[in-house]
C-alpha cells in the first residue's frame, strides 16, 4: 500500500502587492494603490474588516483623537459624525471606505509563513491552504495584533474570572463586584471608568510613571493644541505647555498615585512609543475614591492579590489592561528589517520601507495619522516600480486580477 501524502497547497501569483491584514492600515494601502491603478490582494485571518475594532474592543470606546487626525487617505469622515466618533461609527467608516475603493479582502486566510525567495526574487506567503506569490509584500498586521498576557505569579490560582481587555465588552458583567484592573493606560483608565457606571469597585494597578493629560482644554483638543504648537516651537517647550495645561485642569496627579515621568509626554511618546493617557473622566473618580489606585502586584492568590507594600485585598474578578503586541516574528521568516518585538528597526518617518519589496504600515506608534502617512508613501513607491515594469495597467494584469478574484468566489 502506498503512503498517504497531504496535497500540496495551490499557488497563486498576485500581479500587485500582497497585503497582510484588513485593518485600517491594510485598507489604506489598498485604497492608495487602487487610486493609482495598481491591483493588490489583502489576506485577512478573520472574517471581517478591522477585526480589532469589531471583535476586541469594549462597547464604550471612542476615538481618543479628533476625527480629522484619524482619517484614512482619500476619504474624510462624514460631516455629521461627532468630534470623537464611537466604535460603531468608526467601523461604519471603515466599511464605507472599503466599499468606495472596491476593496474585497480574502477572509479566513491565516498567514503561517512569509519568506523571500532569492532565486525567483519573489515573496511566498503561505496560508493554511494557498501559497500566494508576489514581487511585493506589505505587512499591515500592526502593533496590536495579539493581546499581551503578563506573567504574574499565582495568576492561574485565582478562582474568579480573568479577562483581557480584548475580551471585555461592558462593565455590566462586573456589576457590584470588586475588580482588580492591571494596567493604567488608556484602556485601563476607560475600563475602570466603565466599571464605575455599573457600581463596581475597580482597583487600578499602577506599576510605572504615567502622563495623564486632559482630552480637551476649553473645547480644544489637547492633541490638536500640541500639533499646532510643534509647528512653531521646540518639542520641550510644547511638552512644558502640555504639563502646565494638565496641572491646571487635573491637578497634581502624583498625590493620586499617578507619578509623572521626568521626560515630557510627546518626547516620551516619540522615544518609547508610550502614549499619554487622555482623561475622559477617570481622574475625578479617582479623587472621589470610586477608582482606587494600587501599587504593583507581588502575587495573585486564590481570592485576590498581594501587593508590594504588603497589603492583601480580595477581588471577585481580574481584568488585564496590559495591551497588545506585534505578531510579525511568528510568520515573517529570515528578515532583518524587524527587531524581535516585531517592530521595524528604522524609526518613523522611514520605517515604512524594507528591502526586497518589503513594506510595513501601521507600525509608526503614531496612530491612524501614522498609518495614513505610511500608506501614501508605500503606494507611491510601489506605483513607480509598477509603471517601470508594466506601463499603464495592461489587459493581462486586469485579467490576472480577475482570475484571482474568481478563484476565491467560485464556490
Amino acid at each position: 500500500m502506498g503512503t498517504c501524502r497531504e496535497p500540496e497547497p495551490s499557488q497563486i501569483f498576485v500581479p500587485g502587492p500582497i497585503i497582510v491584514g484588513a485593518g485600517p492600515s491594510g485598507l489604506a494601502v489598498a485604497a492608495c494603490l487602487s487610486n493609482r491603478g495598481v491591483p493588490s490582494v489583502i489576506l485577512e485571518r478573520t472574517d471581517c474588516l478591522a477585526s480589532l475594532w469589531q471583535k476586541r474592543t469594549y462597547d464604550r470606546l471612542k476615538l481618543h483623537l479628533p476625527k480629522h487626525f484619524c482619517e484614512l487617505p482619500l476619504m474624510p469622515f462624514p460631516k455629521n459624525f461627532p468630534k470623537y466618533p464611537s466604535k460603531q461609527q468608526f467601523i461604519s467608516y471603515v466599511e464605507s471606505y472599503a466599499a468606495r475603493f472596491n476593496i474585497k479582502p480574502v477572509f479566513n486566510q491565516t498567514v503561517e509563513k512569509a519568506e523571500f525567495d532569492d532565486v525567483s526574487g519573489l515573496w511566498n506567503v503561505k496560508t493554511q491552504d494557498v501559497v500566494y506569490t508576489s514581487t511585493w509584500l506589505v505587512v499591515a498586521t500592526g502593533e496590536n495584533a495579539e493581546p499581551v498576557f503578563p506573567n504574574i505569579p499565582g495568576l492561574k490560582k485565582f478562582t474568579g474570572p480573568v479577562v483581557h481587555t480584548s475580551a471585555y465588552k461592558s462593565g455590566s458583567v462586573f456589576a457590584n463586584r470588586k475588580v482588580l484592573v492591571v494596567g493604567c493606560g488608556n484602556s485601563g483608565m476607560e475600563v475602570s471608568l466603565d466599571l464605575c457606571r455599573y457600581n463596581a469597585l475597580p482597583h487600578m494597578v499602577v506599576r510605572n510613571s504615567v502622563h495623564v493629560l486632559p482630552r480637551d482644554f476649553f473645547g480644544l483638543s489637547t492633541f490638536g493644541i500640541a500639533m499646532t504648537l510643534l509647528k512653531w516651537f521646540p518639542l520641550k517647550l510644547v511638552d512644558n505647555v502640555l504639563l502646565l495645561l494638565a496641572n491646571s485642569t487635573l491637578g497634581n496627579t502624583d498625590h493620586l498615585g499617578l507619578r509623572r515621568p521626568k521626560t515630557g509626554p510627546i518626547e516620551l511618546k516619540n522615544v518609547t512609543g508610550k502614549t499619554p493617557v487622555l482623561d475622559v473622566g477617570a481622574i475625578s473618580l479617582i479623587r472621589a475614591g470610586q477608582i482606587r489606585v494600587t501599587q504593583a502586584v507581588k502575587e495573585i492568590t486564590r481570592n485576590g492579590a498581594k501587593f508590594l507594600n504588603g497589603q492583601e485585598i480580595e477581588f471577585d474578578s481580574i481584568i488585564l489592561a496590559t495591551g497588545y503586541k506585534s505578531n510579525v516574528p511568528d510568520w515573517l521568516k529570515d528578515n532583518n528589517f524587524f527587531i524581535k518585538e516585531g517592530m521595524p528597526k528604522t524609526p518613523f518617518p522611514n520605517g515604512w520601507k524594507g528591502e526586497k519589496g518589503l513594506y510595513t504600515v501601521g507600525f509608526t506608534r503614531r496612530g491612524l495619522s501614522g498609518t495614513a502617512y505610511d500608506a501614501v508613501k508605500i503606494a507611491e513607491d510601489i506605483t513607480d516600480q509598477w509603471m517601470k515594469f508594466n506601463g499603464p495597467l495592461s489587459i493581462r494584469n486586469i485579467c490576472s486580477s480577475h482570475i484571482i478574484h474568481l478563484h476565491f468566489n467560485k464556490s
